[in-house]
């Protein structure tokens, strides 16, 4: 996931704009828009379930049935073709993994950086309303007599 995506489950400037406009044009596509700011990052995890599962599924429709039909008759063949297909399923497996573990690595470095960029708007923001003290030295300015 690019962190520096310009449409990214999160409240920027474009999505919010993209949201206002779709509430303006159709307001199911607004809300649409507020639902993906909102619950998007959830998005991920639903796909890769999804992907999961038809991967099940299908696995087990191959060693079924659709599978069995394409031995070639050559015990050799078949019985390294077998390993090498569980081989890279394994690999799939490993890469599933390690995405799985970037994605979460990435988004944990979003949040860092989200964290980062509040801590700072919140310093500038108690530097800038801190109330200046004048000391009892210096009285302030003095009023004009007319």
């Amino acid at each position: 996931m690019n962190t520096t995506a310009l449409i990214r489950p999160a409240w920027t400037p474009a999505t919010i704009a993209l949201m206002v406009i779709g509430f303006m044009v159709f307001w199911p596509l607004g809300l649409a828009m507020l639902a993906y700011i909102i619950w998007g990052d959830r998005l991920d995890g639903f796909k890769r379930n999804v992907n999961k599962a038809t991967d099940g599924m299908f696995a087990g429709c191959r060693k079924s049935g659709f599978g069995a039909s394409s031995r070639t008759g050559n015990v050799a063949f078949d019985d390294w073709r077998e390993k090498e297909l569980e081989r890279l399923a394994e690999e799939r497996r490993k890469l599933d993994e390690t995405l799985t573990e970037f994605d979460d690595y990435m988004r944990e470095l979003r949040r860092a950086k989200d964290q980062e960029e509040f801590d700072r708007f919140m310093a500038n923001r108690n530097r800038s309303t801190a109330p200046t003290r004048r000391g009892k030295s210096s009285p302030g300015p003095m009023p004009e007599e007319g």
